[in-house]
């Protein structure tokens, strides 16, 4: 028996009996396993290791082209999923390396300016961050040939998105009680390091805060934080693990000060402004990419693999993989007119 197989087995002497286990895990295309790790820990390593993985240190979450160096972008806002989804799954018993790697590929396809460049996408090209997030790890990564992850790990990623809706267990679930527990995850950590950036940023303070939210979840990010995930932990031992589900009444106050959130942050004038400069970034680029797609420089290359690669994708993916640098970058070589000298 190998260290793999050893590893496999403690997982059901350890984990919970509704916990997904390692052995279990199927990949879209079979290949050899691992002698080590186990699928989920070779799906969260291909991840990381990912170019699209280390794009997300160059694109934002709410700040545009934030100064100060301790913003969040969307890798770290990445970590802290992983890191809140891991601290969940330890309490229940459940699979801690599947849910890291469903964190840790979860916002892999989100475009540059945050949601303001997704919003563009959303309108020209039918777009979702969570889709393309599997077609980066099912097609673009590897240089065409994605990263053949595991089913579980591909599910998770589709799935992680929640919206708008009010309900924990409503709309598109996740087929493991993982996927659920990032679901939550990412709703706590965003925001929770929303309301820090924006208080770095002068928008708002800890008191701003309704009262009678600060009163349930706590007074700051720690108090908020460890409220929420002890809700989740114990709510869901009592719904006997049917779902991942939190506290009625915590539930209620997090979503209010979700809504709180977009009322006093994300749809501030000044945030406002200039996630709308981002959108004019995002669309010209967009635009001219889908009338001069045979410049996206991989085009070729991935139409020769693929056999096809319609034009319209192929502008959603390279604008979408761009970071917020580059996208400025491209803009300006495009757009801008340079400066020119007579001989």
């Amino acid at each position: 028996m190998n260290i793999r197989e050893e590893l496999e087995k403690l997982e059901y002497q350890i984990l919970h009996d509704k916990a997904f286990k390692s052995r279990e895990a199927e990949r879209r295309k079979d290949e050899p396993d691992c002698s080590i790790r186990t699928k989920f820990q070779r799906d969260r390593d291909r991840i990381l290791h990912s170019k699209a993985f280390r794009r997300l240190k160059h694109k934002t979450q709410v700040f545009l082209s934030p100064e100060g160096d301790h913003y969040r972008t969307r890798m770290t806002h990445t970590l802290e999923v992983a890191q809140i989804g891991k601290t969940i799954a330890k309490a229940l018993r459940l699979n801690e390396d599947l849910v890291e790697a469903v964190a840790l590929g979860h916002d892999l396809g989100h475009t540059p300016f945050g949601h303001a460049g997704e919003f563009i996408l959303k309108e020209g090209a039918s777009y979702h961050h969570a889709r393309q997030s599997l077609r980066v790890v099912d097609l673009l990564e590897n240089e065409g040939m994605g990263l053949n992850l595991t089913n579980q790990v591909r599910d998770g990623i589709l799935k992680h998105s929640k919206g708008k809706s009010p309900l924990i267990s409503e709309g598109n679930m996740p087929s493991t009680l993982e996927g659920e527990i990032v679901r939550l995850a990412d709703k706590i950590a965003y925001i929770n390091h929303d309301i820090e950036d924006a208080i770095r940023a002068g928008i708002i303070s800890e008191t701003d805060i309704p009262r009678e939210i600060r009163n349930v979840l706590g007074n700051n990010k720690s108090e908020r934080i460890t409220t929420l995930i002890k809700s989740i932990v114990y709510g869901t031992i009592e719904n006997d693990y049917e779902h991942i589900v939190m506290e009625n009444g915590i539930y209620k106050k997090m979503y209010q000060l979700r809504e709180w959130l977009f009322e006093n942050v994300y749809y501030n004038k000044h945030v406002v402004s200039e996630l709308e400069k981002g959108k004019g970034i995002v669309k010209a680029l967009y635009e001219y990419y889908l009338k001069n797609y045979h410049e996206i420089p991989y085009y070729e290359k991935y139409l020769n693999l693929w056999g096809e690669y319609d034009p319209k994708q192929a502008a959603v993916d390279y604008v979408a993989g761009m970071t917020d640098r580059f996208a400025l970058k491209k803009y300006e070589e495009i757009f801008i007119p340079k400066g020119w000298h007579i001989f």
